[in-house]
């Protein structure tokens, strides 16, 4: 893919400064960090390396990437390098691909207690596939998955849910054989929605017990007991969503979804249209009318407003594993699946693809770490002029 020719970065560069000085009220500074670290990524403000290509000698300066989790240029990276080890945990099995969205009546109580919510949206869903998928009158098998959370919505307002991709079985309960799900679904959605939203509603009553929850602003009025139990009552008579996609197979199917869903941020630069006198354009799909591309034009400041309602809590896990998949667990129940379902033990993980030498495709390796105090003052070093915000014409 070829590089964007507008970046996330670009935006911040031109308001960033006038934005955090008229919001900073209202932020955290969880959120200047992510500001300052995505302006400072791959440049020669983080230092960098001397890379030299072991077939032609080419030699060529890269610099260090920010390695922010909210950062749209180092998430490739770290994709690569996690889906290389997660390569060799892949049962040779179809799997599925289920989706647990939180009502959007609850959006801004979650914006205002993240770290609590999201947890529990983790905590509920895994506990809700756990205890259907255990019942014999479904699968009477003990199953186990990984989860990724997203925030966003395609339009980057704040829409959270879990996207899980599990395998199309499990173990049963007495670990004597390999239980196969159906062909056609895995669990049904409607029972589904109804536990996830009975735990859900269940630990929003604990954490008010225990005064656990903040509201602020819109939120002050369920601060009283009687209109957060009536809340309660209204997201109790609805149905929550949870979406099913049919199973896919193979290896190589299921390392191409996880690389879609593990290390996304709320935006790609590739998304990015044009920045022109204050206004971002940036396409977008709509899913509610049948995923047709648009583009949608914000201003800057609206622009970094949606982006910054996604940054998580420091310390916050966002790629969660949960039942024979669970860490504690997932050495020896992956022994245990690979033996049940005839598969080659000591399955090799991917090895992550090396940087490429620009002159002839040779292997470039790291030959001298070079300092930003290097890149500035050493003389044999070209630093390059910073640019302004490129903008798109198309």
């Amino acid at each position: 893919m070829s590089r964007p020719t507008l970046e996330v970065a670009d935006i911040v560069r031109a308001v960033g400064n006038r934005f955090w000085e008229k919001h900073k009220s209202h932020l955290a500074w969880v959120h200047r960090k992510v500001l300052d670290a995505i302006v400072r990524c791959r440049t020669a403000a983080l230092g960098g390396h001397l890379d030299q290509c072991v077939c032609c000698g080419h030699q060529a300066i890269s610099y260090n990437s920010c390695r922010s989790r909210h950062c749209p240029k180092c998430q490739g990276n770290a994709r690569a390098k996690w889906l290389a080890v997660r390569s060799a945990e892949l049962l040779p099995v179809p799997y599925f691909h289920i989706v647990f969205t939180l009502p959007h009546e609850l959006s801004a109580l979650a914006l205002q207690n993240k770290r609590l919510l999201y947890d529990l949206l983790f905590r509920t869903s895994a506990a809700t596939m756990l205890e259907m998928a255990r019942d014999p009158k479904y699968l009477g098998a003990d199953i186990g998955g990984l989860g990724v959370l997203h925030t966003w919505g395609q339009n980057l307002q704040h829409h959270p849910h879990v996207h899980y991709i599990v395998p199309a079985g499990g173990l049963a309960l007495d670990g004597s054989r390999w239980i196969d799900s159906s062909r056609r679904f895995f669990l049904p959605v409607h029972a589904l929605s109804r536990v996830f939203r009975g735990k859900f509603v269940a630990g929003l009553k604990q954490f008010v017990a225990q005064n656990k929850l903040q509201f602020h602003g819109s939120q002050q009025y369920l601060a009283t007991p009687g209109s957060f139990a009536n809340f309660l009552r209204q997201l109790f008579r609805q149905d929550w969503v949870v979406y099913a996609k049919p199973p896919f197979g193979g290896a190589e199917h299921v390392l191409n979804y996880l690389a879609r869903y593990t290390h996304r941020v709320a935006i790609s630069n590739h998304r990015l249209v044009t920045f022109e006198n204050d206004r971002l354009s940036f396409r977008w799909r709509d899913y509610a009318h049948g995923g047709k591309q648009k583009v949608m034009t914000v201003s800057a400041d609206e622009f970094l407003r949606r982006f910054l309602l996604h940054v998580l809590p420091k310390g916050l896990v966002r790629i969660r594993h949960f039942g024979f998949f669970a860490n504690r667990r997932r050495s020896a129940a992956l022994e245990r699946c690979r033996e049940l379902l005839g598969m080659a033990a000591g399955v090799e993980p991917l090895q992550p693809t090396s940087l490429r030498c620009p002159a002839c495709s040779g292997t470039m390796l790291v030959v001298e770490r070079i300092s930003s105090a290097q890149l500035y003052f050493r003389p044999d070093m070209t630093i390059p002029t910073p640019q302004r915000c490129r903008v798109d014409s198309s």
